[in-house]
């Protein structure tokens, strides 16, 4: 799975001609209504199996990735329909074409009982949440939903995700807790370490260094410069994995710090253009891969497979495995930078926004409550992620690992939705085996004592606010993407660096950081 950490851009997808007064309907309450509500809401058993005693049907809309088979021959949904009493009909979308498709949806409100791996975004959430296409969740959390409520009690950060300024819930996440599926590791050549008898860096000057002695002391031994010293992902992919050094945070999905309840943007800051600087340093003098803004994402993995390369960032070690070149490669700890900051960025732990969602047609909230909540609990999760026991996985020292036969096959995607992302449910350290490997948690250790106490993750802003901070951040993330690459590269001189913070002002950065304190401030008044 791969993670590109940088600018979250706040999705505002416009459906236009919504007609939405409409959808009250279904909350409509009579006597008939309430009785009828009551009698389904009996049907639900408060804890085991079978959910419901009488079964029902429910029809899930959901997007279906390239790699996956269909969700109804996944062996997770067909155990779990005997399980739980409830058939799940899955009306899937490929993922071209999957926002227009919802949309659709809602624009027509021809709705499903649920959206499933839906990826709505937290307009789209508070849009059709307020106009009564999708129902409240927060109270169905709390009575049918205990493995998700435990969740959200230890780890706080999830339920300021998803609240409303309103105090209303939506739409559930995925959720993340394993530490290592929310960070790129910091892979570095030990094979060249040791072959130029340097140690791994501590400091960002110690890391210029052993940059430099990677371009010029021929560590792979070819009797050619052809060594890269430090890659990236396309683009400024390497401002966020740099950018702890410089004591710069990405707190509520943006380029934000947060100290003593203020919220800060950087991107204007002395911080940043020190980091710029170093950026531009490592690039001008050929440290930084000179194809840092032109190069695709499968060029990039091919050169975490050649062992040519000497530092670099990803979550997994899978490319290196496929070049056979894993063993050549440590994780290293972020290094210092030069006012002693070392902080490594993680994504939050409700990772996937709007990953599920009930409507107002759904006459069973409950059971669809309780069914839900079974993929956030790690029976439900190793369920999900690795099919059927003997079939699919085995247990080894109580942890679920594919068996050697069934990865043979090469159809791991083919038997859960977890492949191609945003599937709803928890991803624990009891069920990441696949993509926690021991080298990886040995290259997570590493970031361990330098991750963030709370990671905050993008608030929820009513409809009229976010539409306030798309039209801003269209502009300024423009801008500060465009300007930070010429800094970088060399096409920007940082004698302009006061042009480029007056531009900033003249963009309305100020008012952006007012809305996003405003926010914080109301986040804060939640818990």
């Amino acid at each position: 799975m791969k993670r590109n950490w940088g600018t979250v851009l706040l999705s505002t997808v416009v459906v236009s001609g919504l007609t939405l007064s409409a959808c009250n309907s279904n909350n409509s309450g009579n006597d008939d209504g309430n009785k009828a509500k009551d009698e389904t809401a009996n049907n639900v058993a408060a804890a085991g199996f079978p959910i419901v005693k009488e079964p029902i049907k429910l029809k899930m809309f959901t997007r279906i990735a390239p790699s996956n088979g269909p969700f109804k021959d996944m062996p997770v949904f067909q155990d779990y329909e005997k399980m739980s009493n409830i058939q799940v009909e899955f009306i899937e979308a490929p993922t071209d074409g999957f926002n227009e498709k919802k949309n659709l949806l809602f624009a027509s409100n021809e709705l499903p009982d649920a959206l499933y791996r839906s990826g709505l975004t937290p307009l789209e959430a508070i849009r059709y949440g307020s106009g009564g296409q999708l129902i409240p969740l927060e109270k169905l959390i709390d009575a049918y939903a205990p493995n998700l409520k435990k969740l959200m009690e230890t780890y706080p950060e999830i339920r300021s995700a998803i609240t409303t300024p309103e105090g209303h819930i939506y739409a559930i996440p995925g959720i993340v807790t394993v530490g290592s599926a929310r960070t790129d590791k910091r892979w570095m050549n030990q094979a060249w370490l040791k072959k130029l008898n340097l140690k791994e860096p501590e400091t960002t000057d110690e890391l210029y260094e052993v940059l430099k002695a990677f371009r010029d002391k021929d560590p792979n031994g070819n009797g050619k410069q052809d060594e890269i010293p430090m890659t990236a992902r396309n683009g400024l992919s390497i401002v966020p994995v740099m950018a702890g050094s410089f004591g710069l945070d990405f707190q509520l999905g943006y380029n934000i710090n947060l100290a003593n309840d203020k919220v800060s943007i950087w991107m204007g800051s002395d911080k940043n253009k020190e980091l710029l600087m170093y950026l531009n340093k490592l690039y001008s003098e050929k440290l930084l891969d000179q194809e840092l803004f032109t190069q695709k994402e499968a060029q990039y993995l091919a050169k975490q497979g050649t062992g040519n390369t000497g530092y670099f960032f990803d979550q997994t070690n899978n490319p290196m495995l496929d070049g056979k070149v894993s063993d050549q490669y440590i994780g290293t700890a972020p290094v210092k930078g030069p006012h002693g900051d070392r902080l490594q960025l993680a994504s939050p732990v409700p990772r996937d926004f709007g990953a599920f969602a009930i409507t107002s047609v759904n006459k069973y909230p409950e059971a669809t409550m309780r069914w839900i909540d079974y993929f956030f609990g790690d029976e439900g999760s190793t369920k999900l992620r690795f099919g059927r026991q003997g079939e699919n996985y085995e247990l080894r020292d109580g942890i679920p690992y594919y068996t050697d036969a069934f990865l043979a096959t090469g159809n791991q995607s083919k038997i859960t939705p977890y492949a191609g992302g945003g599937a709803p449910h928890l991803i624990s350290d009891k069920v990441a085996s696949y993509i926690n490997p021991p080298q990886v948690q040995d290259a997570q250790k590493k970031l361990d004592p330098y991750m963030p106490k709370i990671r905050y993750a993008a608030p929820m802003f009513d409809e009229e606010t976010a539409q306030k901070i798309n039209v801003l951040r269209n502009d300024i993330d423009k801008y500060y993407e465009e300007q930070s690459t010429k800094f970088i590269a060399g096409a920007l001189s940082f004698d302009k660096w006061e042009e480029f913070q007056a531009t900033l002002k003249k963009m309305n950065i100020d008012e952006l950081q007012k809305l996003y304190q405003a926010a914080y401030d109301n986040l804060k008044k939640q818990k």
